[in-house]
């Protein structure tokens, strides 16, 4: 007795390149798992063909930045409001830790980074429909450290907090030397060490770390 084969998946693309667009399409409309059903530039232009009848999609595989007022992200509630049972995988340029975030939150199941191969896309789509949630290891790593727990770290001294809440105030090295009545080089040895102590390389990332801590 033979064994039927399996019905291909629907699969939704909202991509707004053209040339990308054409790519994504061309490459899973000829693989057997899969059905093209929708390949759109927009959000609301898939949702506009899904109220006009258009075949549910099961997977969507989605860009973030598309026009028509709603990225990738805003539209991942819309698509499951009218298909529940699609699983959205977004696909895209932007690896910034609050982008990922706001993807996962917002209910997507997958991140991919577009320098992923087309089999590379193709086998972290399958991955869903088993149950996985794939991410680009850029991604994954972003995940991993938010959820790493913290490291114990080094109090700093009480002139490594004046060098800090010199640098909190505005003040140049320059000034927070002259203001401590210190050297300008000890005054970046005082950075250094406060760098190595809160494992970060830059004022900006200094001053995120003091904000939220």
């Amino acid at each position: 007795m033979s064994v039927p084969a399996p019905v291909p998946i629907q699969l939704a693309i909202i991509e707004d390149q053209p040339i990308v667009r054409k790519v994504l399409s061309t490459y899973f409309c000829e693989q057997p798992e899969f059905i093209c059903g929708l390949v759109t530039s927009s959000v609301e232009e898939l949702l506009a063909a899904l109220a006009n009848g258009a075949a549910p999609p099961r997977l969507v595989l989605s860009d973030i930045n598309l026009p028509g007022g709603r990225s990738g992200i805003a539209g991942i509630a819309l698509i499951r409001e009218q298909v529940p049972q699609a699983d959205v995988v977004l696909l895209t340029i932007y690896q910034e830790p609050e982008l990922v975030f706001q993807a996962l939150c917002a209910g997507a199941v997958g991140y991919l980074l577009k320098t992923t191969p087309l089999p590379g896309i193709k086998q972290a789509l399958l991955d869903v429909l088993s149950g996985g949630a794939p991410m680009s290891p850029a991604v994954a790593r972003h995940v991993v450290r938010y959820f790493r727990p913290a490291e114990p770290q080094t109090a700093l001294t009480a002139r490594e907090q004046q060098v800090v809440e010199g640098i909190e105030q505005g003040l140049s090295y320059k000034q927070i030397a002259e203001h401590l009545g210190v050297s300008l080089n000890t005054v970046r040895a005082h950075i250094r060490a406060v760098y190595e102590k809160l494992q970060v390389n830059s004022k900006s990332a200094l001053m995120k770390r003091t904000w939220t801590k």
